[in-house]
C-alpha cells in the first residue's frame, strides 16, 4: 500500500473518531439541557368564553434520578411558572427505575415540585418506572398533585359547562384491563344525556400504543409520554425505532389524529436506559384553548 494511502486512511479514521467522540460529548453534556416549550393550539367549538385561553401545560418522563435531579427539577418548575398555567398534567415516569431514592430525596422532589402553580389543578399519573417505587403517591400528593390513576376529574370554571379530565394507570404492569381501569369514567359518561356530558373530554396515559384499545368516542383529546419521541432522532429519517420502548412503537411521534381524538405525545425532561439525546431535546408542551 503506498505511503499516501495509509496517511489518507489515518486521517479518515482520525476525523471519524473525533466526529463520534464529538456526537456522543454533545448528545450526553448539551443536547440534554436547556429545557424547551412547545406551545399548541388545541380548536374545539364547545370551548365557552370561561374556557377561552385555557392554557395546560404536560409534563412527563422526568426521570429523576438519572440526569434529572434538583438542579434540573427547579429549572424545569420555573420555566412552567413563566406560563402561568391554569392545569399542570404529569403523565408518568418521575422516578427513575434505576435510582434507589432515599427520603431525603424524596422529600426535596416533593418540595420542588410543590412549587409548581396552576389555577385550577396539578394532576398526575404513574408510569412503568413508577409501579415498584412504594413511596410514589405519596411523593406526587405532597407535591399538591392529585393522581388520576384510573380516575377522573371534573372541572367547572364560573358555569355549569364543565370539562373532564381521566387518568389511566400504566399499562407495563399490574393485572387491570383497560376496560376496568377506565370503568369509572365510562360508566359517568354513560349515564349522561347530551346537555349533562362534559363539553369536552381528556384523557392521561403513559404509554401511548395503548390508545388503540381505548374508546375514544369518549375523549376529545389524549396526553400521552413514554415514547420520549424518540431520545435519538436523526433528521430527516426521525426517531431510531429500535432505541423506542414497547408501548411506544406505534405512536411516538409529537402529534397524531386517531380517529377523531387528538393525541399528543410529550418527548419527556430526563433520559431512559441511555443518557443521551440527539436532535430531541428535553421539553414540556404548553396547550391553549381556542373555539376558533
Amino acid at each position: 500500500m503506498k505511503k499516501g494511502t495509509v496517511k489518507k486512511i489515518i486521517i479518515f479514521f482520525i476525523i471519524l473518531i473525533i466526529t463520534i467522540s464529538s456526537i456522543l460529548l454533545y448528545s450526553r453534556f448539551i443536547a440534554t439541557k436547556n429545557i424547551q416549550i412547545h406551545e399548541y393550539k388545541i380548536v374545539n367549538k364547545n370551548f365557552t368564553d370561561e374556557y377561552y385561553g385555557l392554557k395546560i401545560v404536560h409534563i412527563s418522563d422526568i426521570h429523576y434520578g438519572r440526569i434529572t435531579f434538583e438542579k434540573e427539577l427547579n429549572e424545569l418548575v420555573k420555566k412552567v411558572n413563566m406560563t402561568k398555567p391554569d392545569i399542570i398534567v404529569f403523565t408518568g415516569d418521575l422516578i427513575d427505575q434505576d435510582n434507589k431514592l432515599n427520603n431525603e430525596e424524596a422529600d426535596k422532589i416533593s418540595s420542588i415540585l410543590s412549587e409548581m402553580n396552576a389555577t385550577v389543578g396539578k394532576y398526575a399519573i404513574n408510569g412503568n418506572h413508577d409501579y415498584y417505587f412504594k413511596d410514589w403517591d405519596l411523593i406526587v400528593e405532597n407535591s399538591g398533585f392529585k393522581i388520576l390513576n384510573d380516575n377522573y376529574d371534573l372541572i367547572y370554571l364560573r358555569n355549569d359547562k364543565y370539562i373532564m379530565i381521566s387518568g389511566m394507570s400504566t399499562n407495563s404492569y399490574g393485572k387491570k384491563s383497560i376496560n376496568e381501569k377506565l370503568n369509572d369514567s365510562s360508566s359517568y359518561l354513560k349515564d349522561k344525556k347530551d346537555d349533562e356530558k362534559p363539553i369536552y373530554s381528556i384523557l392521561l396515559m403513559h404509554e401511548p400504543d395503548y390508545i388503540d384499545d381505548i374508546n375514544l368516542n369518549d375523549y376529545n383529546l389524549v396526553l400521552a409520554g413514554h415514547s420520549h419521541n424518540g431520545q435519538v432522532r436523526i433528521p430527516i429519517i426521525g426517531a431510531l425505532k429500535f432505541t423506542l420502548p414497547m408501548g411506544s412503537r406505534k405512536y411516538y411521534d409529537t402529534y397524531y389524529k386517531v380517529k377523531n381524538t387528538d393525541l399528543y405525545v410529550s418527548n419527556g425532561i430526563g433520559t431512559s436506559t441511555v443518557n443521551f439525546r440527539l436532535f430531541n431535546k428535553p421539553s414540556f408542551n404548553l396547550y391553549r384553548f381556542t373555539n376558533k
